[in-house]
């Protein structure tokens, strides 16, 4: 399959046209739209998201990621293979974490270009007939890199920042909830949040922390918006008390 992984939102024409990319270079191969609407010009707070979510789907699998501030500039445009998935997106530390969490990753820089390419949607132009040819087995078409020249080392191993806010208020961390332990309290706004393991463990009305579904801590309130009560959006910072 293939999975798209974007800043681009629901509305608007982005997605439908990188679609109609896919589908022309890989028709019998579906597509999963995983996030449309991560926080715009992020980054690096998706490729924590990247990292916990990704992990999820098949061997095989083919992500398609933009999240790119910098289109048309300098930054390049990367395949990489990690632990038998494949990863198609630009050169901004967006594929950093699941690069450097992977046990047997690869990396090429694309060398291809089309005929047309636009300045400003490379997600079209360029990533999308990638990823396409990828999911039909293609191999990459590019030059290999040493991982050290996509890394971030001053990015950490777990970002203590809120990443991602859903539909529902709830306020998903860079942290994984693996790195903490059910004494850890989160200082999240001017509220400090203890663990819980579900949403009917506390009453009403109350905020906690939990480990989400795909491995992360997650702030929320039980029928309740944690993000408009304890004022939390992607980017507000979260302290950890207590050993990590």
């Amino acid at each position: 399959m293939i999975v798209l992984f974007t800043d681009f939102g629901a509305g608007g024409p982005y997605v439908g046209q990188m679609k109609a990319v896919l589908l022309r270079e890989a028709p019998d191969v579906p597509i999963v739209d995983l996030f449309a609407d991560l926080p715009p010009f992020d980054p690096q707070g998706a490729a924590y998201l990247l990292a916990a979510y990704g992990s999820e789907f098949a061997s095989g699998t083919v992500f398609l990621c933009v999240i790119d501030p910098g289109v048309g500039g300098d930054r390049r445009a990367l395949v990489a293979e990690a632990d038998g998935q494949y990863y198609v997106g630009p050169d901004n530390g967006l594929l950093a974490i699941i690069l450097r969490r992977a046990t047997s990753p690869r990396l090429w820089d694309i060398d291809w270009r089309p005929e047309r390419l636009s300045s400003s949607f490379h997600g079209r132009d360029l990533f999308a007939p990638i990823a396409g040819r990828l999911a039909v087995g293609q191999p990459p078409d590019g030059s290999k890199l040493s991982i050290a020249e996509a890394e971030r080392p001053e990015w950490p191993d777990d970002l203590p920042t809120i990443v991602y806010v859903d539909g529902f208020g709830n306020a998903m961390t860079g942290l994984r909830a693996s790195t903490l332990t059910a004494r850890s309290t989160l200082l999240a706004g001017d509220r400090k949040l203890v663990r819980a393991e579900t949403f009917g463990a506390v009453p009403e009305g109350d905020a906690f922390w939990y480990e989400n579904a795909n491995g992360l801590a997650e702030i929320a309130v039980n029928k309740g918006n944690a993000a408009s009560e304890l004022g939390l959006a992607p980017g507000s910072p979260i302290e950890v008390a207590g050993a990590i």
